[in-house]
């Protein structure tokens, strides 16, 4: 028998804890925090490793946010990747609503594969030891059964749920016999030498009939909202849009709260929760001292991405994504540095940054939001530069994409090229740019920027005028279907 497995990625989260590398539009999950692939491209890799014998794996469903879906698609591509259906959530409605969605798209054609479910901002060090994991799982949730791959505990860790197992059968799967909240610390060390309690990843193995059935026993009103939202929703290409009112009115609830923490307190209710242990160098990343914790480090416990360098210092990370970050007499400190913010904190206290992003939203500063970078579907934009009544962008159009036509009612623009070719749309005029060639663009202008060729086209632009602001834009025509 051959078992037809779904993987099913959750992209979804904003990582703030992770800030000032991960921001509301380009978060966690698309960063590449080592190596030379996202935690995305990571993620997606390892479930299409997923394939044996007996196990076929398809392309995946993605869940993610509206404002990500061509970061999403532009970073399967570079992996050869391409998503069998790209769900975007109109609002965010935690996990139980998001994986009903990828259930309910999985079950639409009449079949009903295992889902295979996970975040898409975790890493792990051993590949080997995660695909027979999950192998494991796929051929438990064959059975039936609702699997959770249950991480194998290196140290008594305040910061995750736990799950307490029964002992495990000849295949290694255990029987789950509750969910534990977030211990203190003498309770995790008891969980550690007891040996039957592991971190709780949020990576779930089914079939999607399976989580259907449990969460309209468990939870009938995120089921019934979730499929009312789903049955209007609107298809372009692989983007799968549930319908936005009817998505807003679904209870935001968790997996665990929803469906995994009942389904062991409720045995009458005949849904079997099982877990298979992952022993694989599993990290969440989910703030800077995770990060630290499964960096390489050197004789001091320091570590490093991008130029640094540490005199006296130890136990610290730096990361230097624009120029060079010298440490010195320092001890557990996390220091991260982009081209529009430094962040400084003492390692123990990294899940506070969270509370630094909090204060910026608070201020209406764009800190949070943007990277000074700023990822379009056309390529990307820098601000490397501004003040009074002006503005310097460096601009990447990727080949064979275009910019909206649009006009700007506050400011002129002049463009001048830097590396490739430009098709520059001026009034009713259509000009072919090349290497150190220029043009004007007059306030009021209808104009558009298309890239006609097969290496990118690299532009700087010159911005002036009253008002600068991204949201004095006029678009005619675009081919992302934005509006404004």
């Amino acid at each position: 028998m051959t078992y037809s497995v779904l993987p099913v990625i959750m992209a979804g989260g904003s990582g703030t804890r992770l800030w000032p590398l991960s921001r509301a539009l380009y978060p966690k999950q698309f960063l590449v925090l080592s190596g030379n692939q996202s935690l995305f491209q990571q993620a997606h890799l390892r479930l299409q490793g997923l394939a044996a014998s007996d196990i076929a794996v398809s392309q995946p469903c993605v869940v993610g946010n509206e404002e990500h879906r061509f970061l999403v698609l532009d970073q399967l591509r570079e992996v050869k990747g391409d998503p069998s259906s790209l769900l975007l959530e109109p609002a965010g409605r935690n996990t139980a609503p998001a994986v009903t969605l990828a259930a309910l798209q999985a079950v639409a054609g009449g079949e009903d594969p295992i889902l295979v479910i996970t975040p898409a901002d975790q890493t792990v060090t051993n590949e080997h030891a995660y695909t027979e994991a999950v192998q494991k799982a796929v051929r438990a949730a064959a059975e039936g059964d609702i699997v959770i791959l249950g991480i194998t505990p290196d140290r008594p860790e305040t910061g995750f749920g736990y799950i307490r197992s029964a002992a495990g059968d000849a295949q290694g799967v255990r029987a789950v016999m509750a969910f534990v909240e977030k211990p203190d610390l003498e309770t995790a060390k008891a969980y550690v030498a007891d040996g039957g309690y592991f971190w709780n990843s949020g990576m779930f193995v089914m079939k999607a009939s399976r989580w259907l059935a449990a969460l309209a026993h468990f939870r009938p009103d995120i089921a019934e909202a979730t499929q009312a939202s789903f049955a209007v929703r609107t298809t372009d290409a692989q983007f799968v849009r549930p319908g936005k009112d009817e998505f807003k009115a679904v209870p935001s609830e968790s997996v665990d709260y929803a469906v995994m923490e009942q389904c062991p307190a409720h045995p009458e209710a005949g849904f079997k929760v099982t877990m298979v242990p992952l022993d694989a160098g599993w990290s969440d990343l989910g703030a800077w001292d995770a990060v630290w914790q499964v960096s390489a480090h050197d004789a001091q416990g320091n570590a490093a991405q991008g130029d640094a360098l540490f005199q006296d210092s130890t136990n610290t990370l730096v990361h230097s994504t624009s120029r060079l970050v010298a440490a010195v007499g320092v001890d557990n400190v996390v220091v991260v540095e982009t081209p529009d913010a430094v962040l400084v904190a003492d390692r123990s206290r990294s899940q506070d940054v969270k509370k630094i992003v909090a204060k910026l939203e608070g201020q209406s500063r764009t800190e949070g939001t943007l990277h000074r970078r700023v990822h379009r579907p056309w390529g990307w934009y820098d601000s490397i530069d501004h003040g009074p009544r002006f503005q310097v962008k460096r601009i990447m159009v990727k080949p064979k994409a275009s910019l909206s036509l649009q006009m700007h009612h506050h400011r002129a623009e002049h463009w001048i090229v830097v590396s490739g070719t430009a098709e520059v749309t001026v009034g009713d005029k259509v000009l072919m740019l090349s290497e150190n060639q220029s043009t004007y663009i007059p306030l009021g202008t209808v104009h558009r920027l298309v890239n006609p060729g097969t290496i990118p086209l690299e532009i700087i632009e010159v911005q002036s005028g009253s008002y600068l602001g991204e949201d004095d834009i006029v678009r005619y025509q675009d081919n992302y279907g934005r509006s404004a």
